[in-house]
């Protein structure tokens, strides 16, 4: 699903690395949790996946997709198999609940009965049912990243990226988002956490790879993590 081979990422004249030779393999349906400090290179890794970056050297392969050869008109079609979700969820505060998932499938050409029949089957995996007519401004921080949740994955990805998706809740809501996370997981796409809490980490008691400098130094089947 996900292959880095020897990845290396500098910026600047003085070939600062962002990533050093980082190698790792993602199975099709794993749940990763990536942990680091801030500044170890998960921003960097979280880009060159997305290809909003490109590796300075070495070799990524996401989906069967090989990024050496990957065109620039083809990078649209990549993003939508990988789902993006952030800490700041970038909802639309014009658009409601509903509209802010559909958007999602707007711009992916789908019509207006496809997004019909979409639309509240994710409203109702997300927990959301009854708020389709809220806008961002009226939900509580956790319901706004449910919202954001569902637009990722609205398009079925076969990745979804979650950036340290409750950097900005408490811990109730922190918990349902990561439980939100495990279920979609469950439907059979691949989940990678960042995140800065041990206590999820530690409790999750999935895959961790923690990077540190750059560098892969630990990649543990049911890791921990110590801030």
């Amino acid at each position: 699903m996900i292959l880095l081979d020897r990845v290396t990422k500098t910026y600047g004249k003085d070939k600062k690395s962002a990533l050093n030779r980082v190698s790792l393999h993602v199975a099709p349906n794993e749940f990763v949790i990536i942990v680091g400090t801030s500044g170890a290179g998960k921003s960097t890794l979280l880009k060159l996946l997305t290809r909003e970056e490109k590796p300075t050297s070495g070799k990524i392969v996401v989906g069967g997709i090989d990024y050496d050869t990957l065109h620039d008109k083809f990078i649209p079609l990549l993003r939508r198999k990988i789902g993006v979700v952030f800490q700041d969820f970038k909802l639309l505060p014009q658009r409601t609940v509903y509209e802010n998932i559909a958007f999602a499938l707007e711009i992916a050409g789908m019509t207006n009965h496809e997004i019909k029949s979409t639309v509240p089957k994710v409203v109702e995996l997300v927990g959301l049912v009854g708020k389709e007519n809220k806008f961002p401004h009226q939900l509580s921080g956790g319901e706004r990243q449910r919202v954001a949740i569902a637009r990722a994955v609205v398009r079925q990805p076969k990745i979804l990226i979650a950036d340290e998706p409750t950097g900005n809740l408490d811990p109730k809501h922190s918990w349902d988002i990561v439980r939100l996370l495990e279920k979609i997981n469950k439907y059979g796409t691949t989940v990678l956490l960042t995140t800065h809490n041990a206590e999820i980490v530690n409790k999750l008691k999935r895959r961790v790879i923690t990077i540190e400098h750059g560098k892969v130094v630990s990649d543990q089947a049911q890791g921990s993590y110590r801030q």
